[in-house]
Order: C-alpha cells, then sequence, then structure tokens
C-alpha cells in the first residue's frame, strides 16, 4: 500500500480510470459482436445501426487514449472489412 499522500491520490485516480477504461473497452467489443452477428443473420440494416455506433464509441476510445489511436484504426477497419465483405457474398448469392 502507497504511503505518502501523493501516492494514495495516484492509486485512486488509476482505479477510477482503470474502470472508465474496462467500461468503454467491453461497450466496443459489445457493440462489434453486434454487429458481427447481424452481419451473420443477414440483418443488414441493423448491422449498419450497430456499425455506426461501434465506430462512434471507437473513434471515442481512441482520441480519448483508452485505446491507441493505431488500435482504434485497426478495429475500425476490421468491423467495415466484414461488413463489405459480407454484403458482396449476399450480393453474390444474389446474382
Amino acid at each position: 500500500m502507497p504511503s505518502s499522500p501523493s501516492a494514495i491520490k495516484r492509486l485512486k485516480q488509476s482505479k477510477k480510470s482503470r474502470m472508465r477504461n474496462r467500461i468503454a473497452k467491453k461497450v466496443i467489443k459489445t457493440f462489434s459482436k453486434k454487429v458481427t452477428t447481424m452481419l451473420e443473420e443477414k440483418n443488414f440494416e441493423q448491422a449498419e445501426t450497430d456499425f455506426r455506433a461501434a465506430v462512434a464509441k471507437i473513434d471515442k476510445a481512441g482520441v480519448r487514449r483508452v485505446l491507441h489511436p493505431n488500435t482504434a484504426a485497426r478495429r475500425k477497419s476490421k468491423l467495415a472489412r466484414a461488413m463489405n465483405a459480407a454484403k458482396a457474398a449476399a450480393a453474390a448469392a444474389q446474382a
């Protein structure tokens, strides 16, 4: 346990920020999972709205440094690739 007052305060601050970061990361994972499940179910309208929400959450986390900005960009790119691939596969199946 920290003994100096500044170390005690820093420990409190780090606990708060850790909880905030964990919640933000969990929300991102939840939205990303929603997108993938909607794509698997071929529900593209709902997937599009979930995709926009997920990208917004990822962007905000990247700006706030919850995620590294490159990690945020990579996750957005991965979701976009999955979205485009699912739409292309559905279009090919209809043709």
